[in-house]
């Protein structure tokens, strides 16, 4: 869910993606939609279309909260807006914190980004008492690197792991390196933006389409499925959790049937090829 689209898609999204069979939903308070993606899962829990134990609802902390009296705040909000009792992952959702205030993306008169001096790591001890304080299953983190994991694993008194890490990746930014470390430390990977985020607002004419691409479409075609479906396939492939945006009804139902198809061995290894470090999210945009 993102907050580009108009108020009521949201809501109908949520509500057709349940009917549909999705049961993870990825959230943030940066999304500024939280409040209607909370009144359509009231809406299925209260017509017995699914239970909240089946749901496996995620949301972020924002970097404008990382002073640690701000973290539990910002959690409670989602949690109101969400209409939950609790979040099943708080991820935080950059390692970079911004100067706390009412701006999204905080800055000064001459247009630079202001940063907060808290870091990660002093924000990790307030995350994992939202833990031990009932408010969220587990915590986890959003767009770190390999450094920055390795200094939030050996901090001192670490209580609670990170049990995910959810990171842009597709063909086009394969993320090797980091899935596999990350793995080797047991912290899972969400993979977002797995179509390359086609509606982005600030597409550039120039920047290159996944879903267009030939290959891609030749190797769909051999399967009877969509690029998309491809795209998403290819990442379930590599066990990674995959989280693809969608508004529409009828691609929401298509982005769920990549279950009944398995891509080959070179047709993985053709896909894992195209990477060219492209990456379409970037914390100043």
């Amino acid at each position: 869910m993102s907050d580009e689209e108009i108020v009521g898609q949201v809501k109908e999204a949520v509500k057709a993606a349940i009917d549909a069979g999705y049961r993870h939903f990825d959230c943030a308070y940066s999304y500024q939609n939280e409040s209607e993606v909370g009144e359509a899962i009231q809406e299925k829990l209260q017509e017995k279309a699914v239970a909240r134990e089946d749901l496996f609802i995620v949301s972020k902390l924002w970097s404008t909260f990382f002073e640690k009296p701000l973290v539990k705040e910002a959690c409670r909000k989602t949690l109101k807006d969400l209409k939950l009792d609790y979040l099943d992952i708080y991820l935080i959702h950059w390692p970079q914190g911004l100067q706390a205030g009412k701006e999204i993306i905080p800055k000064d008169d001459k247009g630079n980004v202001l940063l907060s001096k808290t870091t990660f790591l002093d924000v990790w001890e307030a995350m994992e008492e939202l833990v031990d304080e009932g408010l969220v299953k587990a915590i986890g983190i959003s767009n770190f690197n390999h450094f920055q994991i390795e200094r939030l694993l050996n901090k001192p008194g670490l209580k609670h792991k990170p049990v995910t890490n959810q990171i842009e990746c597709r063909p086009y930014l394969t993320q090797e390196k980091l899935i596999q470390y990350c793995h080797s430390k047991g912290i899972a990977i969400t993979a977002y933006s797995p179509l390359g985020s086609p509606d982005r607002p600030w597409a550039k004419p120039e920047d290159p389409s996944l879903l267009e691409d030939p290959k891609i479409k030749q190797i769909a075609a051999k399967h009877n499925k969509t690029a998309a479906q491809v795209l998403i396939r290819f990442l379930i492939q590599r066990n990674l959790a995959v989280i693809p945006k969608s508004v529409t009804p009828a691609r929401i139902a298509e982005n769920l049937q990549v279950f009944d198809f398995q891509l080959s061995d070179e047709e993985m290894a053709t896909l894992l090829s195209f990477s060219r470090n492209w990456r379409v999210c970037c914390l100043s945009e």
